[in-house]
């Protein structure tokens, strides 16, 4: 198991939840992993071991709410395991505007893209955002594409993959079947979508870390954490 600091990377995840301003009590780790789920419990983390049939990480979240019995207005926060530098800021910000724009079945975080690579590239996911902050598409494509000025990026923004929603529309949500673009794209949040659900999207601004996806990741996101 990775380690940062002689802490594995989820504990760092943790930490950055605490930081944010959320109770320990409040936080829960879920795995299907036994070797994770051991080493959170030796570090008396709240942690839930969830079915290993699961297809996605929302739908072992949802396990989770049914196993707690939250009720159906309460509002999680989705933060992925693998992101010990995301900003406490990021995950404070997007809990408020969560709460406070419950016109949403989910809320998300997106970020100016500032470069014309980045636009282009199908790894960053670009989030179509229209007025009042409602998410109208996530895709892979340079969207939006200005038609008179190809090379601009003014209204360009990339997906934080972080989420918040109630328990009620989690359930919805894992209620759907995969569907046709979310397949195209490899984007769960087009389930949503095209089920007629509504996506928030605030707008931060502030530094995004990356995840760890791979060894360099490791090493980088490592060599950067032990040098502060």
């Amino acid at each position: 198991m990775l380690e940062i600091l002689n802490k594995p990377i989820f504990w760092h995840v943790h930490q950055r939840c605490i930081e944010a301003g959320f109770s320990e009590n409040d936080i829960y780790l879920a795995t299907d992993d036994e070797r994770i789920f051991q080493k959170a419990l030796s570090l008396n983390l709240n942690t839930l071991m969830t079915s290993l049939q699961h297809e996605s990480g929302t739908d072992r979240i949802y396990e989770v709410a049914r196993i707690k019995g939250w009720e159906s207005q309460d509002i999680i926060i989705n933060v992925q395991g693998d992101e010990p530098m995301i900003s406490p800021a990021l995950i404070r910000q997007l809990a408020e505007f969560s709460s406070s724009r419950t016109e949403f079945d989910i809320t998300t975080a997106v970020v100016s893209i500032d470069s014309l690579s980045d636009f282009e590239n199908p790894n960053v996911v670009k989030a179509v955002v229209g007025l009042n902050n409602r998410a109208l598409y996530f895709t892979r494509s340079a969207s939006p594409y200005r038609r008179d000025i190809p090379t601009s990026i003014d209204l360009a923004f990339k997906h934080i993959g972080i989420y918040a929603y109630s328990v009620q529309s989690l359930s919805k949500f894992c209620s759907f079947g995969e569907a046709p673009l979310e397949a195209y794209e490899k984007l769960e949040q087009l389930r949503a979508l095209s089920n007629g659900l509504s996506i928030g999207a605030w707008y931060y601004n502030g530094e995004v870390a990356h995840g760890i996806d791979t060894l360099s990741d490791y090493q980088n996101v490592k060599n950067r954490m032990e040098a502060l």
